[in-house]
């Protein structure tokens, strides 16, 4: 079974992080230079999250925001075990569990920025009383 329910789970909760990172200053500056334009497509449920890391906006929906760089497709149960820092991209890009479109080399640069969002997406996820998801 899906870890979330709906499209709204998806953008609440995996947006929610990607929101919460570009609040963080000092994240924003390293990210920034990068210039990447990052689509993710989820599936079950299907849902569309677009970064600009330049522009330090966050775009929901297929169709919203700017063209892409680099696309990625995935689960959004994928997603969730990304924040929780059980997913290797690497290992799941080889696996299939992730496929990309575009510069992925760039993108993998910046991966070891996105582990300090690691605990803040737990915090985030108990606060929002799911915990539930905590185990995926």
């Amino acid at each position: 079974m899906a870890a979330f329910s709906d499209e709204g789970e998806v953008y609440e909760i995996l947006g929610g992080i990607f929101r919460r990172g570009l609040e963080d200053a000092e994240l924003v500056e390293m990210l920034r230079p990068s210039g990447l334009i990052v689509r993710i497509n989820y599936s079950q449920p299907d849902a569309v999250i677009t970064v600009d890391m330049a522009g330090s906006a966050i775009y929901t929906g297929a169709g919203n925001g700017p063209d892409p760089h680099v696309e990625l497709f995935m689960t959004a149960d994928t997603g969730n075990r990304f924040w929780l820092g059980k997913v290797v991209v690497p290992v799941a890009l080889a696996k299939g569990q992730i496929r990309a479109k575009g510069p992925v080399a760039k993108l993998l640069k910046l991966l070891p920025l996105a582990k300090r969002m690691f605990v803040p997406y737990r915090e985030q996820l108990a606060a929002a009383g799911r915990t539930d998801l905590l185990d995926s």
